[in-house]
């Protein structure tokens, strides 16, 4: 890197050490992560939400990603300070907001202004996260791109697993109160947030303070085996204004006639061929998001019209358009994929405590001591995650990426389905064995293969186009879940464990269609050397 005096003709291996101090930033991040995803519901249920309202309020989330990844992967690609790097500025700026938020939202006094908090932390987090998965592209090698990407999935679990345990911790060891009146957040939940703020913070500072990155000058000279790829990447860039404007017209007529059926459907009086079917209008969300696709390559193609080919907003369009096949190809698999882990993110904590602790309202120690459960059951998941990542190194030297991620989605909808039939609340940490291995695989194996497909410069940018793939199943699922909840399973949020289940299917089934493009170009991935 940037200390390095002699000049290697291609990335050096790098220690033990140092791919653990470029990682272990993800474990503040996703200590913030774990507390939005298994407390935000809670907080929002005990502010008076609806379980109806949940997944539409949860929309913050995904939309704040679908906006900030790309720009931040953009601006990173474009940032170079020799003092302070390439990622790190953006991994210390969104720490700090991030711990802001969780400082925040627990003191919330109404629903709205938390809705609101999670608007900016989610942002915040996103502003951190998506130039970490970059650093491990920038920073190593191919042969040690799977021991990154699985160090990372290796903090993601062990942070999650501190998270997920906190409330418990406060209310069993700390003694905290874990009930509150009506309306108010309980102790227990106020100060696993204060903790979980300052870890964050403390964690990536650590990233930003013991790690360095190479210069553009180094990159260009690390990656110049790759120029001919990268020119090819930006003819495919080269979508005709018309083009752009046709596609643009296409999805905003198929917004429109979305919103049209909604409003035909939610009419007084409802059309009979509904029969029972009851449509809300959070679908109105979707059609919006379509229309909004359609707006984004209208104004591409004005701007292309103009001869204005060198923009910010056209290199992110264009990229978006010029995925390479594997990517495009992983982009299947990461919509099914996390279309399932939202639908336990949001219906988690009140299937649960509903299901297997017969809780009716949001108030009774049975919801509580329920949703302190279940978050407990999310450490454990998380610390199988942990462990399943440090094996991912191995295994990955013996069984191809592609059939081991398919696997490990299989085991997750295994869990999702035994969460349904098992009964007896202590005996939820069964499910979490599947569940855990396949979120381990997913927030590792796919940017593995990622990383090796995508030209180097542009490292920053096609990961924030590919969390895109994240954000928009999650979108889905805050706009239908609860329309398939509703239609299907009579409201009963236990029943989206069996979507989620089905979707993991669908994720595995597309894995198989996978072509590995590192190994394509490289030889087979072994761990790299410590």
């Amino acid at each position: 890197m940037t200390q390095v005096g002699h000049k290697p003709a291609s990335k050096p291996a790098l220690g033990a050490a140092q791919i653990w101090n470029m990682s272990f930033g993800f474990l503040g991040i996703q200590i913030g992560f774990e507390l939005q995803n298994g407390n935000v519901s809670r907080i929002f249920q005990t502010l008076g939400a609806d379980v109806g309202e949940l997944a539409i309020l949860w929309i913050a989330a995904p939309m704040t990603g679908l906006i900030v990844q790309p720009i931040i992967g953009h601006l990173s690609d474009k940032t170079w300070s020799p003092r302070f790097g390439r990622r790190r500025p953006f991994f210390l700026i969104g720490a700090l907001l991030a711990s802001l938020a969780l400082f925040v939202m627990p003191n919330a006094p109404v629903l709205w202004v938390a809705a609101g908090m999670l608007w900016v932390m989610d942002a915040s987090l996103n502003i951190t996260m998506e130039p970490f998965r970059a650093f491990v592209g920038d920073n190593l090698p191919d042969r040690q791109r799977t021991k990154g990407y699985a160090m990372q999935s290796f903090f993601i679990g062990t942070g999650a697993v501190l998270a997920g345990a906190l409330p418990w911790v406060m209310t069993n060891w700390m003694g905290l109160s874990n009930v509150a009146p009506e309306g108010q957040i309980p102790d227990t939940v106020q100060w696993s947030f204060y903790i979980g703020g300052a870890a964050l913070l403390a964690a990536v500072a650590w990233t930003v303070f013991t790690t360095k990155e190479y210069s553009p000058e180094e990159l260009a000279r690390f990656n110049a085996a790759h120029n001919s790829g990268n020119a090819a990447s930006r003819v495919a860039m080269q979508r005709s204004a018309a083009q752009f404007t046709s596609g643009g017209v296409a999805w905003i007529i198929a917004g429109a006639i979305i919103a049209a059926l909604v409003m035909v459907a939610r009419s007084d009086p409802r059309p009979a061929f509904l029969g029972t079917i009851e449509v809300a209008k959070d679908i109105y969300v979707l059609a919006a998001l379509v229309a909004g696709f359609g707006v984004i390559q209208l104004l591409a193609g004005m701007l292309r019209a103009q001869g204005r080919h060198d923009s910010g907003y056209m290199e992110v369009v264009g990229d978006l358009f010029a995925m390479p096949r594997t990517m495009r190809q992983l982009a299947v698999v990461q919509f099914f994929s996390w279309f399932g882990m939202f639908a336990l993110w949001i219906y988690g904590t009140p299937g649960v405590t509903e299901f297997h602790f017969g809780a009716t309202d949001t108030v009774g120690a049975a919801y509580q001591d329920g949703a302190d459960w279940w978050s407990l059951m999310g450490s454990v998941r998380n610390g199988l995650a942990a462990a399943a990542a440090l094996g991912f190194v191995m295994i990955a030297a013996k069984i191809d990426r592609i059939r081991l991620h398919a696997i490990n989605l299989l085991l997750g909808a295994a869990g999702f389905g035994a969460v349904l039939l098992i009964r007896d609340p202590a005996l939820l940490w069964v499910p979490q064995i599947g569940i855990g291995i396949a979120w381990a695989s997913i927030v590792s194996l796919p940017y593995a293969i990622l990383a090796g497909c995508v030209p180097q410069e542009k490292m920053g940018i096609y990961m924030g186009v590919f969390n895109i793939f994240i954000v928009v199943p999650q979108l889905l699922a805050a706009t239908l879940l609860g329309f398939l909840l509703t239609n299907l399973f009579g409201g009963e949020p236990i029943y989206a464990m069996v979507i989620a289940a089905v979707s993991f299917v669908l994720a595995a089934v597309a894995t198989l269609f996978v072509v590995d493009g590192e190994k394509a170009d490289a030889p087979a991935l072994q761990a790299g050397p410590a």
